[in-house]
């Protein structure tokens, strides 16, 4: 199971970070590569190969037949293991550009206020919250888990569908 845990979140991790990091690095030309519904979709595509996983862990080591259980905590370690891979890849990024994403992020956030007719007292207060999420991020203890948490309940909502669907063994059973 630990095999199939490493393969296939190792390869949802390389989709997921890959796309993630074309669409970083080209920058956002479209739009379509800085919203945030695009990259939980890149998540979505990515963590699909949980699915695939535990279909194939069914089919060639168990016989055909998976409980709930041991599908969904495959699936669960499948999707750890693309976190931690999205986590690595997001710091490696970081390191990169010299951690300046939080600035540019903390700039849109102030202008998407200001857009929004926050002036005066509230955009101050605004302001100052959105310092202190600076001084926050800047805290690997607080900067990891919060990168994972944006990754990770994709995957288990991915690993209950599948988990659930992947435990009648006539749920699209193996090829002869």
């Amino acid at each position: 199971m630990t095999k199939y845990a490493f393969l296939y979140g190792a390869l949802a991790g390389f989709i997921v970070c890959g796309v993630i990091t074309i669409g970083l690095t080209m920058g956002d030309r479209d739009g379509a590569t800085g919203s945030v519904w695009f990259g939980y979709l890149i998540m979505l595509i990515g963590l699909s190969l949980i699915f695939m996983g535990v279909k194939r862990y069914r089919d060639v080591e168990q016989g055909g037949v998976i409980g709930f259980g041991r599908a969904f905590l495959l699936g669960l370690a499948i999707a750890v293991v693309a976190g931690i891979a999205y986590v690595i890849t997001w710091e490696i990024y970081l390191a990169l550009t010299g951690g300046d994403f939080i600035d540019g992020y903390i700039a849109g956030l102030i202008e998407a206020e200001r857009a929004a007719g926050v002036t005066g007292a509230a955009l101050e207060a605004r302001i100052a919250e959105f310092e202190a999420m600076r001084e926050s991020y800047a805290n690997p203890v607080f900067r990891l888990p919060i990168t994972f948490l944006e990754i990770f309940p994709v995957g288990l909502v991915v690993s209950l569908v599948s988990a659930a669907i992947l435990r009648k063994p006539e749920a699209l059973p193996a090829r002869d």
